[in-house]
């Protein structure tokens, strides 16, 4: 779900970042109450509305608004164009339209919330019969605006989005896939260590990436983490970008055994080197060992709440924890201090 905040005028707001305005005045939600089955195996399914369909398709998609704070809200709704830019999903400020905006349409423009107050609304989208092929990239909105008075010069807006990424084409949908390119160790200004995978997307649709990373066979046979990747990376096909994992700066140079396993929805690839991080600046990069992970199968067709889909993927991860969870962990964590 994208977050943003606005006294007045905006910049967009990239993908993961939240911008708070000075003193929000209502607090509100939206998210996503169901998705295809086809894509019961994507976590990005159960927050964005996610498909490829032919033209001429009509699809529908039930959203929830909810309003958290304690006074009551006036809630607009609204569908408005966003795109990728510079590796990040990219959302301006106030109602742009696409080409996709032009086929969305809610069955209501605005909901009024009690505190702690909920509504559903209806998203629907229509393919024309004659649009063409290609990736589309939009965001149902969700606003609240505080006007402007005498103890709040300036009109604040407040609003939270759900993403839209809609493929359009004849036949089945263009694969997802990326590669792990290279590894590069290296310091933060601060000193934290770092290392930077780089990615290239081989597929045929936007991803967006995240992960983790976990060391082994460090100084004293130590091993650490998982420790999450930064988030924020969306890539177009074709596209290539780094991806950042940041750890505490007290971590051991090494020389450390690493395994970087990324993600975009239901695609997985893990690769392992051995690197070493610098005192400072850029490390050497290290050409990874590949190993790729299978893909998950898709099924057409079925919409299901995504409550019951988040269901299966969870009790899914939890019998795999169950098969595969060793009996007994005789390596050492890493010794890095938490206070």
């Amino acid at each position: 779900m994208l977050c943003s905040s606005a006294a007045g005028a905006s910049a967009g707001v990239p993908a993961g970042e939240s911008l708070v305005a000075a003193e929000p005045r209502g607090t509100i939600g939206i998210r996503l109450l169901e998705a295809p089955i086809s894509r019961r195996g994507d976590p990005r399914a159960l927050s964005y509305i996610i498909d490829h369909l032919h033209p001429g398709t009509v699809i529908r998609r039930k959203v929830e608004i909810s309003n958290t704070s304690r006074k009551p809200q006036h809630v607009s709704l609204y569908p408005a164009a966003a795109d990728v830019v510079r590796n990040g999903f990219h959302a301006p400020a106030g109602r742009p339209r696409n080409e996709l905006v032009s086929w969305i349409s809610l069955d209501r423009d605005s909901v009024d919330l009690p505190p702690g107050g909920t509504a559903t609304a209806q998203v629907t989208i229509k393919v024309p019969p004659v649009a063409s092929r290609g990736e589309r990239f939009a965001v149902v909105w969700a606003e609240v605006a505080a006007e402007a008075d005498d103890s709040h010069p300036v009109r604040v807006v407040n609003r939270v989005g759900i993403r839209v990424y809609l493929d359009v084409g004849p036949g089945g949908e263009p694969p997802s896939d990326f590669r792990i390119e290279k590894l590069t160790p290296m310091r933060a200004a601060d000193g934290s260590p770092q290392l930077l995978a780089l990615i290239r997307n081989t597929g045929g649709r936007t991803l967006d990436m995240n992960g983790a990373l976990s060391l082994t066979n460090g100084p004293g046979g130590l091993q650490a983490g998982p420790f999450p990747a930064d988030l924020g990376v969306t890539l177009l096909p074709g596209g290539v970008a780094p991806v950042i994992v940041t750890m505490d700066r007290r971590m051991p140079e090494g020389p450390w055994r690493g395994r970087v396993t990324l993600s975009s929805g239901m695609v997985k690839r893990a690769v392992s080197a051995t690197f070493t991080f610098p005192a400072s600046g850029q490390g050497f990069s290290v050409e990874p060992d590949e190993n790729h992970l299978p893909l998950v199968g898709l099924v057409a067709g079925v919409v299901v709440p995504v409550t019951a889909l988040g269901l299966m993927v969870r009790r899914r991860r939890r019998a795999g924890r169950a098969r595969h969870s060793p009996r007994h962990r005789g390596r050492r964590r890493a010794a890095v201090p938490t206070s």
